[in-house]
């Protein structure tokens, strides 16, 4: 009788199923963090080229910041955790220097740059590995008509 017991097979796949779940579980819980903080770069990298876009129209819209805060927060979806700094700067014959104030020289570009920042949250807390994680877009294009 118990030599009938220790060679049957009955539960072998029961147990195999309960050492192989925890693994399994673990990396799928793993590939929807991955994929919430990859939705969260996407946003935060589309929000600053938003952002970057409204300010690339003029002068005028290139010194909107609260436009250009407007447009990427509109197109990141409003998401919680977000900073958006646009600033803007020119260069004059490929080197940086000081935007003019009255009427810009030809070799004067003008670029608007925004930067949008947020905080990804993991839903669990994994031993050793941390909680949240920066997320940083920048976004530079050069003013359209000047």
């Amino acid at each position: 009788m118990i030599a009938r017991w220790i060679r049957s097979e009955s539960g072998t796949s029961m147990v195999e199923f309960a050492l192989v779940l925890p693994v399994f579980m673990f990396l799928l819980i793993g590939m929807i963090e991955t994929g919430r903080y990859v939705r969260m770069a996407i946003l935060a990298s589309h929000a600053a080229r938003a952002a970057v876009q409204y300010g690339a129209q003029s002068t005028f819209t290139a010194i909107d910041t609260a436009g250009m805060i407007n447009a990427a927060t509109q197109d990141g979806q409003n998401l919680p955790n977000w900073t958006v700094r646009p600033t803007h700067f020119c260069t004059n014959n490929g080197a940086v220097a000081t935007c003019p104030t009255g009427e810009p020289s030809s070799t004067t570009a003008y670029y608007v740059q925004v930067v949008v920042t947020g905080t990804f949250t993991s839903l669990l807390n994994y031993p050793g590995i941390q909680n949240s994680e920066l997320i940083t877009s920048t976004a530079v294009m050069r003013v359209g008509s000047q």
